[in-house]
């Protein structure tokens, strides 16, 4: 009886093993909404980590987060590093590409719960209704990813935080736009790289 238990944990094994390297090398977890708000805005609020606790769905984590901004204020050079509770985890991000109202690209490195680097992109595309914003994460799926990935996908777990962020985002790049609408012309910069009446977040 003994015998045949190992021999069908063995078997169950090598089935597990074959299923964990039959999954993809890489992943990618992509989602975009439309905001009623020119590209310059939006582009404001992702491209200053300051502004990050305005609407990203992972600052609400953990209310008592530690936060660290070094490098530049905002844009290529500016960078982020957080440390949290379990949920939150530890890790960093830093802005690598920058170009103003089209495109912003991160390098993003996970310390814990489990080390993992990925690249995360915003893109900003013009259109009839405002702008829109597409938030990508891509990178090499490690052999724990491809495991959890027969139970749990990637794609649903990151997808509905993006979401949650991109309908955040949304909410403050249109209220911020209905803002510069309404402002005297003097007061309202035809354009501009940061929100507008967007403090940066006190540093801890």
């Amino acid at each position: 009886m003994a015998k045949k238990i190992g021999i069908g944990l063995v078997v169950l094994l090598l089935g597990l093993a074959v299923a964990i390297a039959t999954r993809p090398d890489t992943f990618r977890v992509e989602r975009s909404a439309v905001i009623d708000a020119p590209p310059e805005v939006v582009y404001g609020y992702v491209n200053d980590f300051h502004q990050w606790n305005r609407w990203s769905p992972f600052e609400k984590l953990d209310p008592a987060m530690t936060r660290t901004y070094g490098g530049t204020e905002a844009g290529v050079g500016a960078m982020y590093s957080w440390s949290g509770n379990s949920q939150a985890g530890q890790g960093s991000m830093s802005i690598k590409e920058s170009t103003p109202g089209q495109r912003i690209a991160l390098d993003l490195h996970f310390l814990k719960p489990m080390e993992s680097h990925a690249l995360t992109e915003f893109t900003f595309q013009p259109t009839p209704q405002g702008t829109k914003v597409t938030w990508a994460m891509s990178g090499p799926n490690t052999t724990l990813g491809k495991a959890i990935s027969l139970v749990a996908s990637m794609d649903k777990m990151v997808g509905k935080s993006f979401e949650e962020g991109l309908t955040s985002l949304k909410t403050v790049s249109e209220a911020d736009a209905a803002r510069r609408a309404a402002a005297p012309a003097s007061a309202a910069p035809a354009s501009s790289a940061q929100p507008a009446a967007a403090a940066p977040s006190p540093k801890p």
